[in-house]
């Protein structure tokens, strides 16, 4: 069972990264599970890297509102975990395991990382890498099992309101390039407030809830599980990889669902995923429902 440290992990620089961005493994958790002595050493040297886990599972690859960049951040990290045994030798060793051999930890943060984690962990990926489309632009890891209203508002205002404030400074004073990253950052704005509002497509379709139960907006469920959370990401093309690449599929489920199912009537009882439902609609129906409950 998986104790969580990167050290002797056969993916050091992913297990790296989920702690950075504040992810534990169920052995650091449950204190009655039943390990080795050795998995608990591990998990003893795992609880020494807490310190640099991030309080709102969001990092930013540039450095943003007076943090550190995800690379510098990540090194730090990597320098503890390892201890009296780093030296020259390890990093280039660990990007070498990762195809980045001779280049850096920000050039397989920026181009390598999320498509090696959605394979690692079988195209449900729980570390997404958001951008605005440009290599120079914003970039930011965030943990997907925190990434609720509240922290995706912050990601949208003040980590990307910030970097969209430093382009437009450094557009006026005349520097390359600071208006085009101003504008794509922008647009990635735009399309982060349209996952927040929540308005087809960007919504997220349960066909095991009842209309009254169905997300309004950015309030993702996280025992729906990532295959529908991250729908209205890869509609809004903001993840850093394209969907062939992601393997995720939202047509139709095998298999056929019971009379009792919430949507059964209108699919006939197929397992349909491919579906929207208007802000409208779910409002009143939650309305509805509320008002059903009082005269009860």
């Amino acid at each position: 069972i998986f104790h969580g440290h990167p050290q002797p992990s056969t993916a050091s620089l992913q297990v790296a990264v989920a702690r950075l961005l504040g992810y534990h493994w169920p052995a650091e958790l449950d204190t009655k599970m039943e390990l080795s002595d050795e998995a608990r050493a591990w998990i003893k040297r795992s609880a020494t890297l807490d310190k640099f886990a991030d309080k709102d599972g969001i990092v930013c690859l540039s450095p943003v509102r007076g943090e550190k960049s995800a690379a510098d951040r990540l090194l730090d990290l990597l320098i503890t975990a390892w201890g009296n045994d780093w030296s020259a030798a390890v990093l280039p060793k660990l990007l070498a395991d990762v195809d980045c051999a001779s280049k850096g930890l920000d050039v397989w943060l920026r181009d390598k990382l999320f498509e090696q984690h959605v394979k690692l962990f079988h195209h449900r990926p729980f570390i997404w890498h958001i951008w605005d489309g440009k290599k120079d632009g914003f970039s930011a890891l965030v943990n997907y099992h925190r990434l609720d209203h509240k922290n995706l508002e912050t990601l949208t205002y003040t980590y990307l309101g910030d970097w969209i404030r430093a382009q437009e400074r450094d557009a006026r004073n005349g520097v390359d390039g600071a208006e085009e990253r101003a504008d794509a950052a922008k647009e990635l704005q735009a399309n982060l407030e349209a996952i927040l509002e929540g308005d087809a497509p960007y919504d997220i379709f349960v066909r095991w809830k009842p209309l009254e139960e169905q997300p309004i907006g950015w309030e993702p469920d996280i025992n729906d599980g990532v295959r529908l959370n991250i729908r209205p990401f890869v509609e809004a093309d903001v993840l850093r990889i394209r969907p062939p690449k992601l393997n995720i599929k939202w047509d139709k489920d095998r298999g056929k669902d019971v009379a009792s199912a919430p949507w059964f009537k209108v699919f006939n009882g197929e397992r349909i995923n491919e579906h929207h439902l208007s802000l409208d609609e779910k409002r009143r129906a939650r309305e509805e429902a509320a008002n059903k409950r009082r005269r009860a």
